[in-house]
């Protein structure tokens, strides 16, 4: 960092990292501290940044908008205008985050809070398996709807947090030039992190994360990649019954699983999507209108869920605000993929923090992208901000004016 800056420049550098890693602890502390980063910013004069894909994000923004406005009820839709101010995290992170060394540390302490957090986890864990014997209920269908959550509202955000986290970490472990140094250090927060995702039993994190670090250990030891099932398999069988049961249910789904009640949000979703094809029901549409498009051969009353969206980003923003925007939204993902590649072609051999953010860039939005067939991750204020952290940091990783101490 240039000793030269003024100090309201360096305090808006150091609250833009402290809203990118306060997320891991709390929506509140990360949005406030994005606030200050912002008005900081403006302050300080420093020239306002966008990565390039602000063409597809501003498109995305605009058909929200336009399809709010088309709604049969736009004060209903309001949530999703604020949900906006989400999307400064990528202006400050891009703007202010300017010297490799703070990108690096910003990652390194989501492993360190991703380590906490997953202490905080099993402990939770511990807990249920206690309850559950106490109730003398199964397991198995007593944890399925009270699974950890550690510092978060919700099990499904807890393990998207913690799949950032880990991703990240094993790329900086893979790629990044200084990985060896306090090694076993991050190797602990990397284990301990992956049985807070193991214990959360969030099945399509599970795919999501099993997909990214497939992706990055082709690119580190392509070798080891024939390993994997191996690996999967030992794990599958020391496993604990509750967790083999997870695992078939994806294939042989019990009473307590997710699995019927999402083919019906899916179904419905369809049916929306064909009613309005181009602008969708609106912000909040599907939520709102649910009942309504529910096929009429599917029984009541309906198997227990959440039916508040429909359980996959492609179709519910499709549905929600119509096809043009939900292809904008596809473009843009696309888009971050064929930047971060393009940009390690150019890279020399060898190790490099480039390398590193790259790389995880990738992996972090595949695995965003596998997860959101299951999951409508995206609109999760938690995920969107550690999701928009990551791709500002790759495409920082592309500016050959960036700071590389």
């Amino acid at each position: 960092m240039n000793p030269q800056e003024t100090i309201l420049l360096r305090s808006a550098r150091w609250l833009a990292f402290g809203s990118a890693t306060a997320i891991m602890l709390g929506i509140a502390p990360s949005q406030i501290l994005l606030a200050l980063a912002f008005a900081a910013l403006l302050a300080c004069g420093e020239k306002l940044r966008l990565p390039r894909i602000r063409l597809p994000l501003a498109l995305f923004m605009l058909g929200t908008v336009i399809s709010l406005l088309l709604s049969d009820d736009p004060a209903a839709g309001l949530p999703q205008i604020r949900k906006f101010y989400v999307f400064l995290e990528l202006l400050v992170v891009f703007s202010l985050l300017r010297s490799m060394a703070m990108v690096r540390l910003l990652f390194l302490t989501w492993a360190g809070i991703g380590a906490l957090t997953a202490i905080r986890g099993c402990i939770q864990f511990a807990g249920k398996v206690q309850e559950a014997h106490r109730l003398g209920r199964n397991f198995y269908e007593f944890y399925v709807g009270e699974r950890i959550t550690g510092f978060t509202s919700h099990w499904n955000t807890y393990s998207a947090e913690e799949m950032f986290a880990l991703i990240m970490l094993a790329s900086f472990l893979f790629f990044a030039p200084a990985a060896r140094k306090r090694l076993w250090v991050w190797l602990l927060c990397a284990a301990l992190i992956a049985l807070a995702i193991v214990l959360g039993e969030t099945r399509g994190i599970w795919i999501a994360v099993t997909v990214a670090l497939l992706y990055l250990v082709w690119f580190w030891r392509r070798w080891m990649v024939a390993l994997v099932p191996v690996v999967v398999l030992a794990a599958f069988f020391v496993s604990p019954p509750s967790i083999q049961d997870r695992v078939t249910s994806i294939f042989k789904p019990k009473s307590a699983d997710s699995n019927q009640f999402r083919v019906i949000t899916w179904r419905t979703g369809l049916r929306m999507v064909e009613r309005h094809p181009w602008f969708g029901l609106g912000p909040e549409g599907p939520k709102l209108h649910f009942d309504e498009y529910v096929p009429a051969d599917i029984p009541r009353p309906l198997p227990s869920g959440w039916y508040g969206h429909l359980h996959n980003i492609y179709l519910h923003y499709a549905a929600e605000r119509g096809i043009p925007t939900m292809l904008v939204l596809m473009w843009m993902l696309i888009q971050i993929l064929v930047d971060f590649w393009r940009g390690l072609k150019t890279l020399p051999p060898g190790p490099s923090n480039q390398r590193f953010l790259l790389h995880g860039g990738i992996a972090a939005v595949l695995a965003t992208m596998v997860e959101g067939f299951v999951e409508l991750n995206l609109g999760d204020s938690e995920v969107l901000t550690m999701f928009l952290v990551v791709v500002a940091c790759g495409y920082l990783a592309l500016e050959k004016e960036l700071a590389t101490g």
